[in-house]
């Protein structure tokens, strides 16, 4: 039997649900700046499959890496951490 590859996964802030089962969630970090030594915010956005219509903005979610669904998205939820308040 093969065994599957190790899948990424992420935390991040659901940023947009306006699409029909689709999320939009940003992965923030700080990166220091390699000649000044400030850290700087670097924001990426993912692309997530949402079956239910479940997350709203602002839900701290957890997503995982997938096949890809469509152009974009290539990741899915896995489960939603925190609700927003």
């Amino acid at each position: 039997m093969e065994s599957r590859n190790l899948r990424k996964e992420r935390i991040g802030i659901v940023v947009s649900n306006k699409m029909d089962k689709t999320i939009v969630v940003a992965e923030k970090r700080k990166e220091k700046h390699p000649i000044y030594g400030k850290f700087v915010n670097k924001t990426t956005k993912f692309y997530a499959q949402d079956d239910k219509n479940d997350c709203n903005i602002g839900d701290t979610v957890k997503i995982m890496e997938t096949r890809p669904l469509s152009k974009n998205k290539c990741w899915r939820l896995v489960e939603i951490i925190e609700r927003a308040k």
